[in-house]
């Protein structure tokens, strides 16, 4: 399987990368929760060959494999691995070593991984890959990102150290769900393990926001598609490793496996899934998800002395996260809070260092990008003490981004991004000319408008799926690059709103988290804003860049947890989305929506415009709850603009030259 990336980078078809056909959208559920599985396995074809870094361990190798190894926990749990161990050349007979060792703990089966882990085996490797409690052949019920896993995975760690053939020096590895794992193992393992390095791919910071909600508003295309598919592989993949094993002891044994698996769907998957759709705990920032939150773990890893090598994607499910715990780390190593934004002058340290690339959910299928190869180095340079290249600048900039628009890989230091200029424009009446189909073609200008107006919207409870939306939230599988590169089919009708800056008088990058502010009046007791901010170029088209959302009840901002720009307007509003914050908007009356618009890093050619549209809906990504449906029907909107209620969008911008320094030493 492979995922076709966005062409974002090109402006017409004839820049394309020829013989690449773009993939048409699949419209069957279990193609689409095929499409979540291969996304969350990071499937991937055979590992690169080709030529490696020569400072890198070369290929000396071949791989010896011990399946289903038992490790059994303090509680009595019986987890069970893979083992692969470098074998002499030609035999299946293990090395000598001693070799440091990679550990992947995964909910997916931990056979999925072992094509990725012999690229590192057959380089001087000790792997193993294990079955997270109540997944695979392990004992015990699951609960997504579970605090016990990260006990486990301390557990884990002192086990294989002690492996056979092991230097006692251990790294974790893998992405997406195994990538927050290392977060929490790393945290957990305490001063002095042997946990010398870790690699998290494509790794959440906050999984409340970043995944499960957009502004308290459920993820009704990928949650329920990956709680379905992970239910479903924790009952079948006991009895479809049992009778492949073909012992009637193992049948026998699968059967009191299944009941436990079982009992993970119906304590977990399911509670998990109809309270997010419904309204129930899970549906807001409760105790459940706040104690799954990686954010509250980076402290840990920084004073454990793990250092960490981030990979994230401008249009990955954890597009957000991905910044957020770059920052973090960074924070924690100057001794700063983990939430806060990184200042300007702020000394940062290559021991953690984020890669941010055009991608969906899987970096591995950008032809161009050799991940693996990238991964080795920072493992060799820290679990072998090899001279890689890879860290120990005197003078680092360990934030490595690709700025979407243009062929610029680009070093930097500081997030927010220092350089961009967070910059408040005010939605106005136009018309503009930019948008003929728009219902009020408006204006988006520095200038606040010198009098007051008003533009309906009306709530709808679809919208057009044809946007690059659609594509990120399905893990960028299913894509039609017609939608994944133009935002034009929800640009026009009484659910959107549109408007429009002047064109550029010079390159311009947008770089950092934005903040809108819609003050709006309603008929309802709850309203539903979606933000999309676009690349609009001279013949009209419509690039969307990134998005955001809030539902009106969520609305109570926690300013202490929040970003602001210089004159004091959000650049990244936090809401705090507990039960207890949230209030029904009131009917009739004007309020204020803060939204927070995911990050971006893009170019803004010059006679370009930037763009924001303002919907009622994001199909089939977002999904109101049950009670938040009711509250929402026949909703007309009045978004209000001039001096009295000023709606507006805080948008970091930077002339090209602010960010000059090119990435060379770790970017495709």
């Amino acid at each position: 399987m492979s995922i076709r990336l966005p062409a974002h980078t090109r402006r017409s078809a004839a820049r394309r990368r020829p013989g690449r056909r773009p993939r048409t959208r699949i419209a069957t559920v279990l193609a689409l929760v095929l499409a979540v599985a291969a996304a969350l396995l990071g499937a991937a074809p055979a590992p690169p060959s080709g030529p490696e870094p020569a400072p890198s361990s070369p290929v000396a190798y071949d791989v010896a494999a011990r399946l289903g190894v038992p490790v059994t926990l303090a509680d009595g749990t019986v987890l069970r691995g893979d083992v692969y161990t470098p074998a002499v050349a030609g035999t299946a007979t293990p090395a000598a070593g001693p070799f440091p060792v990679l550990l992947v703990q995964t909910p997916y089966g931990r056979a999925a991984k072992a094509d990725e882990l012999a690229y590192f085996v057959r380089r001087g490797y000790v792997a193993a890959s294990v079955d997270v409690r109540g997944t695979g052949s392990s004992t015990g019920s699951w609960s997504p990102f579970a605090p016990v896993e990260a006990r486990d995975g301390a557990a884990l760690v002192d086990w294989a150290a002690a492996l056979p053939h092991s230097d006692g020096e251990v790294g974790l590895y893998g992405d997406s769900y195994t990538g927050i794992n290392q977060i929490s193992t790393a945290a957990a393992v305490g001063p002095g393990s042997p946990v010398k390095a870790i690699f998290p791919v494509v790794a959440g910071n906050d999984l409340y926001r970043d995944l499960v909600t957009m502004g308290g508003l459920p993820n009704a295309e990928f949650m329920p598609l990956w709680l379905l598919y992970t239910g479903l592989g924790n009952l079948t993949n006991p009895i479809l490793s049992a009778l492949m094993s073909g012992s009637t002891q193992n049948l026998l044994d699968t059967l009191s496996l299944v009941l436990q698996h079982l009992g993970g769907v119906a304590s977990a998957n399911l509670p998990i899934l109809t309270g997010l759709l419904t309204g129930g705990e899970e549906a807001y920032d409760g105790d459940f998800w706040q104690r799954r939150r990686p954010a509250d773990q980076l402290a840990g890893v920084v004073a454990n002395g793990v250092p960490a090598f981030l990979v994230g994607g401008w249009y990955d499910l954890f597009q957000r996260g991905a910044l957020m715990n770059y920052a973090g780390l960074q924070n924690a190593w100057a001794g700063r809070p983990a939430g806060a934004p990184m200042t300007s002058d702020q000394q940062v340290t290559d021991r953690y260092q984020l890669l941010m690339g055009p991608w969906y959910h899987d970096p591995r299928q950008e032809p161009e990008f050799d991940l693996s190869a990238l991964q080795l180095r920072w493992y060799d340079h820290w679990l072998k003490g090899l001279d890689t290249g890879i860290a120990g600048a005197p003078d680092p900039n360990p934030l490595h981004v690709k700025e979407l628009g243009s062929d610029r890989w680009l070093d930097t230091r500081s997030y927010p991004f220092a350089g961009a200029d967070p910059t408040r424009l005010y939605l106005g009446k136009g018309r503009t000319g930019t948008a003929a189909a728009s219902a009020n073609d408006g204006l988006l200008t520095p200038a606040l408008p010198a009098s007051d107006n008003s533009e309906f919207i009306t709530w709808t409870s679809t919208i057009s799926s044809c946007t690059r939306s659609t594509a990120q939230w399905i893990g960028g599988f299913v894509q039609d690059p017609a939608c994944t590169e133009s935002n034009t089919a929800r640009e026009s009708g009484p659910n959107s709103l549109v408007y429009t800056t002047a064109p550029m008088d010079e390159a311009r990058t947008i770089a950092g988290p934005i903040g809108a502010t819609l003050y709006a009046q309603a008929n309802t007791n709850e309203t539903q804003f979606v933000v999309t901010v676009t690349d609009v170029a001279p013949d009209g088209s419509s690039v969307p860049l990134t998005t955001g959302a809030l539902a009106g009840s969520h609305r109570t901002v926690d300013p202490a947890r929040s970003w602001y720009a210089p004159d004091g307007s959000y650049l990244m509003p936090y809401h705090p989305s507990t039960r207890e914050s949230t209030a029904a908007t009131p009917a009739f009356r004007v309020a204020r929506y803060d939204l927070e618009i995911f990050p971006t890093f893009a170019a803004i050619a010059a006679g370009h415009r930037v763009r924001v549209v303002v919907t009622t809906a994001d199909t089939p990504h977002l999904a109101p709850t049950l009670s938040q449906s009711l509250n929402l029907l026949a909703g007309i909107y009045q978004v209000k603009e001039g001096p009295s209620a000023p709606s507006s969008v805080t948008i970091p911008l930077a002339p090209a030259s602010a960010f000059a320094t090119p990435c060379t030493e770790v970017c495709p």
